[in-house]
């Protein structure tokens, strides 16, 4: 076990490379109003606080759902909804007028903390909030009068741009206003939505009440806009506030926002979690895969390396260099998942016998047994049969057994090629397996 010390330096410089990349960025992070109800904002503040010193961009955009139930309860009204939207009455709009005044407060003191030895310490977070929103009425949809409840009509993105240009986190309320001076109850979801692709925003970050989850109940790590849209189709376990939370976020990336989340806020730092690491906690949506198995580039032989160096050094591969491997770069491939390469390997063709060697075969520790090796070998078989070739055969000092399973047969030396017989390190004893290529 290392020691805590090690453990620390290392991970801390595993998550350099995400500062690197979020610096700058703008992220728009909307969260209900469930969120404060339940005490879950002190947390969450110092977490975006920790977001905003790495220089990201934020805008929040909070809900007030439960605030409002409350101020109709005091008026012992009941809340009406229809379509999954709130019928919002003269008296209900007074109730969304009173809730987002006291949820705003509460936000803005949370985000003003300072308290020593505490992680807002030093802090000095500067908000920005007032009427960004331009609104219109939804008016009547399938006979029912939404009265004031309303929908996003314009996002005033240059003086959200300008008020994150200063520094400032942005803080966006459920509510609009009309160019005659009305006001409309907003759903969270909908700015959230509007705001991320009038900023042109780098992610939409939702906090829902449940993740994102497969009929087994499983966390769907990833999915792509139609995937997202297909689940929803079936999805009937998920929770309404997540399935909001998921059609936004797949429109939003539809949309030209690059990425978009959703991540259950009943842990504590899924937040930190789903940004700063690679496993995250929720759930990714963007417009196409993430995953590609491509040729390298020059670009990629820093990644390559630190794929192959370890192995090197046990002896499990030939050692190259940098200077060979970019010299031999052409012949690599690579498999990367949102730009982290996780695996590669090499194809070295000998035209006069149709032969081609497989080498450099290699996917990162943390990865292995999730079939990224059986990726990046189909992969390179189909290449080298468009290529006409009749062989694909590799030399391995520990992992012929593997391939072995995946159809390769066991060879003497006399099985390669002339040119990669006289190069045969005696030495290293290397296995002779060969494919042949249907």
């Amino acid at each position: 076990m290392p020691e805590p010390n090690t453990r620390f330096v290392t991970w801390f410089r595993s998550v350099a490379p995400y500062f690197h990349a979020f610096r700058g960025r703008t992220f728009v992070v909307a969260f209900a109003g469930e969120v404060l109800a339940d005490g879950k904002f002190v947390g969450l503040a110092h977490d975006l606080n920790l977001l905003q010193s790495a220089g990201i961009r934020l805008v929040l955009v909070h809900g007030s759902r439960p605030q409002i139930n409350r101020q109709l309860a005091r008026r012992r009204l009941a809340p009406r909804y229809s379509q999954d939207m709130r019928i919002t009455d003269a008296t209900a709009l007074e109730c969304v007028k009173e809730a987002v005044g006291v949820l705003r407060v509460e936000i803005e003191a949370q985000l003003s903390q300072g308290l020593p030895n505490s992680p807002m310490a030093g802090a000095a977070i500067r908000l920005a909030s007032g009427n960004y929103i331009t609104a219109q009425p939804i008016g009547i949809v399938e006979g029912v009068d939404f009265h004031y409840t309303g929908q996003v009509r314009r996002v005033d993105a240059a003086a959200i741009a300008e008020a994150l240009d200063h520094g400032r986190i942005v803080l966006l309320s459920n509510v609009g206003y009309s160019p005659t001076g009305e006001v409309f109850n907003l759903a969270m979801e909908d700015v959230a939505l509007a705001t991320a692709v009038a900023l042109k925003a780098d992610k939409l970050i939702f906090l829902s009440d449940a993740p994102v989850s497969d009929r087994d109940r499983k966390l769907v790590p990833e999915l792509t806009a139609h995937d997202a849209e297909r689940l929803l189709g079936r999805g009937k376990h998920l929770s309404g506030e997540t399935r909001r939370c998921l059609a936004r976020a797949a429109r939003a990336v539809r949309e030209g926002v690059a990425r978009a989340h959703v991540v259950s806020r009943g842990e504590d730092g899924a937040l930190l979690i789903e940004l700063f690491t690679h496993e995250g906690s929720g759930t990714m949506l963007t417009a196409d895969k993430l995953e590609r198995l491509r040729p390298a580039t020059i670009d990629d032989v820093g990644g390559i390396l630190q794929l192959i160096e370890p192995l090197e050094a046990e002896g499990a591969l030939v050692r190259r260099g940098r200077e060979r491997l970019e010299q031999e770069i052409g012949r690599f491939f690579v498999i990367e998942h949102d730009q982290l390469i996780l695996g590669c390997a090499a194809l070295y063709p000998f035209a006069r016998t149709k032969s081609v060697e497989l080498a450099a075969l290699a996917v990162r520790p943390e990865y292995r047994g999730r079939g990224y090796g059986e990726k990046l070998l189909d992969a390179l078989e189909v290449r080298a049969r468009a290529m006409g070739m009749q062989k694909l055969f590799v030399l391995t000092t520990r992992t012929a057994q593997w391939f072995i399973e995946r159809g390769f047969v066991a060879n003497g030396i006399g099985a390669l090629p002339k040119e990669k017989r006289e190069l045969y390190n005696w030495q290293r004893r290397s296995k002779v397996l060969v494919k042949t290529l249907a």
